[in-house]
């Protein structure tokens, strides 16, 4: 089965990515993204998959994984059972690592992590002790600290023993052939007219598909109705513009596709818990706090 591409969204104003989430989530499917990933799982155990690469995994494991290697976590719980908090993530482009690692010739040392990562690593429990710390700090950390922290992490990766590498030397990833699947052509081409998003009818024509056949498809790789996975796109792109320019909010508003303005506030309180003027106002408040600090 060919992997499904993650979308990542690593917003303009920051490296990388970095959050946690339970279990079932929607990116809980074997699915893959150009970005390197550190995946720390904080509880439950279960099989995970790693290119051509099983094996059973418990809390307290760290993989990270290279661009486009396919990936998979599968918790065992209970049928209809849900776990709150299953895992931290933390992706970051391949562009902005390299763009550090010209820039400066000391991060040298964390070429043959990257290397590694490719075929997908897994740390020891006593790299992993030693990580889970910083991984935790870094889900709230801001500004130049966040930035020192996450290289810290890297430092610590890079010089870790004991670790092993997942997939086999020979594997390689199918990337051409991963994209050209529907589903991935379906979001991708989702993504890039989010300004006009396709209604569920005409991304059912673009798939080739008869509509509720589409509609049963969409929910199967994406884990959401098509509705709510588009909304959760604009308002992600939203945040992004709140962030990035001075934009009045309407104008952000149209700019993600949204026909009205209520509607645009009413998606946005529901995925953000407050309205898009108070996040543009927290975030740059905490902008400035990390620049005074």
């Amino acid at each position: 089965m060919s992997p499904y591409l993650e979308l990542v969204g690593i917003q303009e104003q920051e490296s990388f990515k970095i959050w946690k989430h339970g279990y079932p989530y929607e990116t809980v499917r074997w699915h893959f993204h150009p970005e390197y990933e550190i995946n720390y799982i904080t509880h439950t155990s279960g099989q995970f998959y790693v290119g051509d690469h099983t094996g059973a995994f418990d809390s307290g494991q760290l993989v990270m994984t290279g661009p486009n290697l396919p990936h998979n976590w599968i918790s065992d719980v209970p049928a209809n059972a849900t776990v709150p908090e299953r895992c931290i993530v933390l992706q970051f482009s391949e562009k902005s690592i390299l763009g550090g690692l010209a820039a400066f010739p000391e991060l040298g040392q964390l070429s043959a992590l990257l290397t590694h990562s490719r075929r997908g690593v897994l740390f020891s429990d006593a790299t992993t002790r030693r990580a889970a710390p910083l991984l935790s700090r870094l889900l709230d950390a801001q500004g130049f600290q966040r930035v020192y922290q996450f290289l810290g992490l890297l430092e610590m990766l890079s010089l870790a023993e004991d670790s092993s590498l997942l997939a086999s030397q020979s594997f390689r990833p199918d990337v051409e052939g991963f994209h050209s699947s529907t589903i991935n052509q379906v979001l991708v081409h989702l993504t890039e007219h989010l300004d006009e998003p396709p209604s569920e009818a005409e991304m059912a024509r673009y798939a080739g598909m008869q509509p509720s056949a589409f509609s049963r498809f969409f929910r199967r790789h994406t884990g959401l109705p098509f509705i709510q996975h588009l909304n959760r796109l604009r308002i992600n792109r939203a945040c992004e513009l709140l962030i990035a320019s001075d934009e009045p909010v309407t104008g952000i508003c149209y700019a993600c596709g949204f026909n009205n303005v209520s509607n645009f506030n009413r998606q946005f309180l529901t995925q953000k818990s407050m309205p898009p003027s108070q996040f543009r106002s927290l975030y740059r408040r905490n902008a400035e706090f990390a620049a005074v600090s």
